[in-house]
């Protein structure tokens, strides 16, 4: 990436900073149960303990008070965070039996690449997918 972008430092070079994976959970707020499943499912897949997110403000439409629980995030670096990107898709740990319902899980990786084709170019030698528009 070097010569590709021209970098004169190394430390130039973009990598990864972290990985942030995220559960929101608006049943939560009907299904007790729905928290405490979403919260060891994230552990399982992160190897440590997730955040409980709460609701910024009230919103009526969606019966949300400010303070509910509303999900549960957790950020890997370092060793995690490479360990987790190396199986990113279908995660071993899981016990797919002893799911009660499919959730959401999103998964957020922010790097220190300065513009989208860098942060493009150093995913796709992570060996991530894109398809090339034409």
């Amino acid at each position: 990436m070097m010569r590709e972008f021209s970098y004169s430092n190394p430390m130039e070079v973009p990598r990864l900073q972290k990985v942030v994976l995220n559960i929101g959970l608006g049943e939560s707020l009907t299904n007790g149960r729905a928290m405490e499943a979403a919260t060891q499912d994230l552990t399982t897949i992160s190897g440590q303990k997730p955040v409980i997110t709460r609701a910024r403000k009230s919103i009526a439409g969606f019966k949300i008070r400010q303070g509910n629980a509303i999900g549960a995030a957790v950020t890997l670096r370092g060793d995690r965070m490479y360990h987790f990107l190396d199986r990113l898709i279908i995660f071993p740990e899981i016990d797919y039996n002893s799911i009660d319902r499919i959730r959401g899980l999103q998964v957020t990786i922010a790097t220190t690449a300065r513009n989208d084709a860098e942060a493009m170019r150093l995913l796709e030698l992570y060996g991530f997918p894109f398809i090339r528009e034409t």
